[in-house]
């Protein structure tokens, strides 16, 4: 099976001459689900923004569903990898949730009649049919972050990247997002602190060092791993680390 994103010695260096990636292999195939951790500064964000060729590489190779990144691709690629960013307020700007969701297809030049299939589609995806006509400045976090969901599915793309997407939201909020997150089945990369999240939603996980990638594997196995997590800066999700009270 051919994977839906490959990367070879992927590295990046940002004009104030920051190496934020030095060299990144990994693949990743169709429905995996694979989170992307490490600290602040170890170059999680600036991956996520090659994915859908907001930067490209200095050196190295990435293709996505075959498709290199290069410029003659980049639209068909946007079109394949919606990006759902760590704040809504970034995607949201249109007076309407409706609107919002509508924005990516209707400029695809996609006719009135699908732009409304695709913006009930998605909204219905993400449970958030009644959010249609509100403005998106009256939502709660949760419901904007439903919302900024739906505006990347309506593009109807083959991979999902999700920055941060538990940021913000109170713990209903949350279980809502993470049983959410499960019934989709198409591909996911989810970049985030909260490692609770990973072990709950994401088999495989790379971690991510420096701009070098420290382990790429099983969640459980690497959480179990305290001299990886030590050397990271990342520490056991806290349903790893037992009660602090008692110490069981």
């Amino acid at each position: 099976m051919s994977a839906i994103i490959e990367a070879v010695d992927l590295a990046y260096r940002y004009p104030d001459g920051t190496e934020a990636l030095r060299g990144l292999t990994f693949s990743i195939q169709a429905g995996e689900t694979v989170a992307i951790v490490g600290a602040n500064g170890a170059g999680k964000s600036t991956l996520l923004h090659h994915l859908n060729g907001t930067v490209t590489p200095a050196r190295g190779t990435l293709a996505i569903d075959g498709l290199p990144l290069t410029g003659a691709h980049l639209v068909e690629i946007r079109r394949r990898v919606g990006m759902v960013f760590q704040d809504p307020d970034d995607q949201l700007f249109m007076p309407t949730v409706a609107e919002d969701v509508g924005f990516g297809p209707r400029n695809l030049g996609l006719p009135p009649d699908e732009v409304e299939a695709r913006v009930q589609g998605a909204l219905a995806l993400v449970e958030a049919l009644a959010l249609g006509p509100k403005p998106p400045y009256r939502l709660s976090a949760g419901e904007k972050r439903r919302v900024a969901i739906a505006t990347a599915l309506a593009m109807e793309p083959a991979i999902l990247v999700m920055d941060e997407p538990t940021s913000g939201l109170d713990p209903r909020s949350r279980r809502q997002l993470c049983r959410l997150l499960k019934a989709f089945e198409f591909t996911k990369i989810i970049a985030t602190h909260d490692l609770d999240l990973v072990l709950d939603l994401c088999p495989r996980t790379l971690v991510i060092h420096g701009g070098l990638i420290m382990a790429d594997g099983p969640t459980l196995e690497i959480f179990r791993d305290e001299d990886l997590l030590a050397t990271c800066h990342l520490e056991k999700p806290l349903s790893m680390q037992g009660c602090p009270v008692c110490g069981g």
